[in-house]
């Protein structure tokens, strides 16, 4: 890579490390990036999941207030994290380059939707357990298993939006505030990340200049981004959730 490049990865990764862990989609920016330095596609995906892990658990570290009385539930979803993350990942080496991407939109949108209509959602979820006297599952029950399973599935294949996939799931489905589901998500996509990339080291070819630059510049993004991240308002992270996933779809929708 030309020192313009070089420059131009770590930013990617910098930046991407930020947007994951306040959001979600920073591989929007790194995957672009890494396919103008020739990289092709697989290999740029591959490079960027084991890149952006320091960026993940940098992002859960920085969250780490927010995660204190969820070990239960982390353990239990990050278990089911794995599973898909893992599927996903060995999908990327057996499927057509594109058979997920003609989804991913609909997906994407469909998050934001739900996203929007959380606080609507939650109110009717909790008004319902009331009249019925049930206090409901606090993981989320069946339904947010299976949600996150597909998800990860999801996340282990390509990895873009996954974030906002998990933010939308859980918030609709968990009695909780989104600054501590948001934790949660940055741990769960650490864990995707982390299978993703240990599945790849055995079986497919990375750009290892590419790996370390994003690597280091996520790591630096995971820190800005929980700092910027955990002093947003509800209000005003899930505007920022909408406008990025936005963005997001128009990318992939451009591509």
């Amino acid at each position: 890579m030309s020192i313009w490049e070089i420059l131009a990865v770590f930013a990617a990764g910098v930046g991407a490390g930020t947007i994951n862990t306040i959001v979600g989609s920073g591989t929007l920016i790194t995957f672009p990036v890494l396919l103008l330095t020739g990289l092709p596609p697989v290999t740029a995906t591959v490079s960027n999941a084991l890149g952006l892990i320091p960026g993940s658990v940098s992002g859960a570290i920085g969250y780490r207030e927010e995660l204190k009385g969820q070990r239960r539930r982390v353990l239990r979803l990050g278990a089911v994290a794995a599973v898909g993350g893992l599927t996903g990942a060995a999908l990327l080496l057996t499927l057509p380059p594109r058979a997920f991407e003609t989804i991913v939109p609909v997906l994407v949108a469909l998050a934001l939707v739900l996203v929007i209509l959380q606080p609507r959602i939650s109110r009717a979820v909790l008004a319902r357990r009331e009249r019925s006297g049930s206090p409901g599952d606090p993981d989320g029950g069946t339904l947010l298993l299976t949600g996150l399973l597909l998800a990860s599935v999801y996340g282990g294949y390509f990895t873009a939006a996954q974030g906002i996939i998990y933010l939308s799931l859980m918030g609709m489905l968990l009695a909780d505030s989104l600054q501590r589901l948001n934790a949660v998500k940055n741990v769960l996509a650490a864990i995707v990340n982390s299978i993703a990339a240990l599945f790849f080291l055995f079986v497919a070819d990375f750009d290892w200049p590419a790996v370390v630059l994003i690597a280091v510049g996520s790591a630096i993004g995971g820190q800005i981004g929980a700092k910027v991240g955990r002093r947003l308002p509800p209000t005003v992270l899930r505007g920022v959730i909408v406008t990025v996933g936005t963005v997001a779809i128009v990318q992939l929708l451009l591509r």
